[in-house]
């Protein structure tokens, strides 16, 4: 019997157990007739019983000092990785080879990785989606007592390395290449006109997922071969035979005839038309269509009807008295249950019979208390500005001037929030009180209902300017007029021009309008912030000329005197402890205005 180890190629330096020769008791045929005298039998089973232990001893020793060879280090011998040897190395060891190796392909891993998406393909920048080595973590996953105990021995293991990415720098540039390729997701919707419910039924989006893609490109950027990145299709969680039953099932029958809705002070009808502004199929980002009935829309439809039995609460509001601001109490008040209300009015809705729901009157506070309100810093004057008008407060353009003062006067708007003036008032038209009156339509003045409301919002936009509120949004005329300052003015039309401030500040911000037979005035009340806010102007340039044309005569054209066109930057510029702190730049340019001539032109 002979036991040795013998060196395996150079690649491989696991030791190797060979034995040979070895004849184990009760394998041989014992001889018929004992030979050499007598005990020589015994003798000769008693040394191959020995012998017999001596090797398995041996293996067994052998086995043990393999095995210790086999798992020295963290790393079991035997493991590569990208053909580095990290076996039998300390963690810190193996992690540094491996960043050895890493460095040694530096410009290999650095070339632009080729990926096809969908019908096209393009070359991404590793460094850029952010593709590395994990060394760390590949040198753990080496280090894993995951391999059979004879491969340790005997075998070799090729661990793959672990491969990081930005999956949202990777998903940014992926979607270029994606381009018009993909498709977003119709969601399902049920919409209305009028009574009637249309059915949009939903299609799938023809996408990225960021996630599969990073797996992918982790897969396959170390191979060296163009990667293709799936465009994965999604459909939405409602199907079209889901709206289609929706539509059958609940929209239809919904509007086929009014609800009651009966309270402890009396009842009101709910007529389809009002089901149908308040009854919404909302689809969430998954594509699930949830019918729901909105309380706000149904008490809007409602209107006056609701007067009868909701009592609504009032806010505590601040008025201007001997020139300070005084905080006057607002009162509770009682309305219906909106959710309990949404809740069964939508139940009762697919019913051809019994179409009754009971709501439930509920105590309502005000959402501005007093307390609140006096500790909102209102308590000085920071701005206030004026523009004059002609024509008296009779005339319909200053009817119109005076009715939207009235109604933003007293408006408190709160540290952060966003004031939209469109938004504040509604649509404004006949019904709101206001009157046809000149207003610029496609270049020129014609007669329209609301003419007018530009000065108050050009007046408004001016006091929060100098209050140095934050501008949000606002657009200035197309013509200038002289009754404004230059690029600092606003106008508005329902519903496509607003004017948008946001108080910007840790303190409540309270409007106060007031008017005379010839001017609107506009104050912001708060407190002070700033040591100064004022415009400095630049040079008029790009000035152009009015041109004359001449309009049929009647009662819809309105003459104009015209006025020059020109390009303006005007800077509004905010101190603070004798300090500029800000400098903001406001630019415009004016059209010319025509000379309007109600008239046939000369020959």
């Amino acid at each position: 019997m002979t036991l040795y180890g013998e060196k395996t190629p150079p690649a491989d330096d696991r030791p190797t157990v060979r034995v040979t020769a070895v004849t184990w008791p009760g394998d041989e045929p014992e001889p018929a007739v004992p030979t050499g005298g007598p005990g020589r039998g015994s003798r000769s089973r008693r040394v191959r019983l020995l012998l017999a232990a001596g090797v398995a001893t041996a293996v067994l020793g052998s086995v043990a000092g393999v095995g210790a060879y086999a798992y020295a280090g963290d790393v079991p011998r035997g493991t590569t990785v990208l053909g580095a040897e990290l076996g039998g190395r300390s963690r810190a060891d193996a992690a540094r080879e491996l960043r050895a190796a890493l460095d040694r392909r530096a410009a290999e891993l650095a070339a632009p990785l080729s990926v096809r998406v969908g019908e096209r393909t393009a070359e991404i920048d590793p460094a850029e989606v952010g593709l590395t080595v994990d060394v760390d973590a590949t040198v753990a996953a080496a280090a894993e007592a995951d391999a059979h105990a004879v491969d340790r021995l005997v075998g070799s293991r090729a661990v793959q390395p672990v491969v990081a990415v930005d999956v949202a720098r990777l998903d940014a540039a992926l979607k270029k290449v994606v381009g018009d390729q993909g498709r977003k997701m119709t969601m399902p919707a049920i919409t209305w006109k009028g009574t009637t419910p249309k059915a949009v039924h939903p299609k799938p989006s023809l996408a990225l997922d960021p996630e599969r893609s990073a797996q992918v490109v982790r897969e396959g950027w170390l191979s060296r071969q163009p990667v293709t990145v799936p465009l994965v299709e999604t459909h939405p969680a409602t199907t079209a035979e889901e709206v289609d039953r929706l539509v059958t099932e609940l929209a239809k029958p919904a509007v086929a005839a009014p609800v009651t809705l009966t309270t402890g002070k009396g009842s009101v009808q709910i007529p389809p038309k009002a089901i149908a502004k308040s009854l919404r199929f909302t689809a969430d980002k998954t594509g699930k269509l949830t019918p729901q009935v909105d309380v706000k829309r149904l008490r809007a439809a409602l209107g006056d009807d609701l007067a009868t039995i909701e009592v609504p609460p009032k806010d505590a509001r601040m008025t201007i008295s001997g020139g300070k601001p005084k905080v006057v109490e607002g009162r509770p008040g009682q309305q219906l249950d909106s959710a309990a209300l949404g809740r069964d009015l939508l139940a009762v809705l697919p019913k051809a019979e019994d179409r009754k729901v009971t709501g439930e009157l509920k105590p309502a506070e005000p959402e501005l208390t007093a307390a609140k309100l006096a500790g909102l810093g209102i308590r000085e004057r920071v701005s206030t500005f004026t523009t004059r008008f002609t024509g008296g407060l009779s005339s319909p353009r200053s009817q119109n001037i005076i009715t939207i003062a009235k109604d933003v006067d007293g408006t408190v708007v709160l540290p952060g929030e966003t004031f939209s003036l469109n938004g504040h008032t509604g649509e404004r038209g006949y019904a709101q009180g206001y009157r046809d009156a000149p207003v610029i339509l496609d270049g020129k003045l014609v007669p329209g209902v609301g003419g007018g409301t530009s000065q108050f919002t050009t007046t408004l936009f001016n006091a929060t300017y100098y209050a140095g509120l934050e501008d949000v949004e606002h657009k200035p005329h197309s013509y200038w007029f002289s009754r404004y300052p230059a690029v600092i003015e606003s106008t508005i039309f329902w519903p496509d021009l607003d004017f948008k401030f946001r108080n910007n500040t840790e303190y409540g911000v309270l409007i106060d309008t007031s008017y005379t037979s010839s001017s609107i005035t506009v104050s912001i009340w708060s407190t002070k912030i700033w040591d100064s806010v004022k415009t400095e102007y630049g040079p008029r340039r790009n000035i152009t000329q009015p041109r004359t044309v001449y309009l049929e005569p009647g009662p819809t054209c309105i003459p104009a005197s015209g006025s020059q066109g020109f390009t303006q930057d005007a800077f509004r510029v905010i101190k603070k402890d004798g300090k500029v702190v800000k400098r903001e730049k406001f630019t415009w340019r004016y059209d010319a205005e025509p000379r309007f001539i109600c008239g046939r032109e000369p020959s």
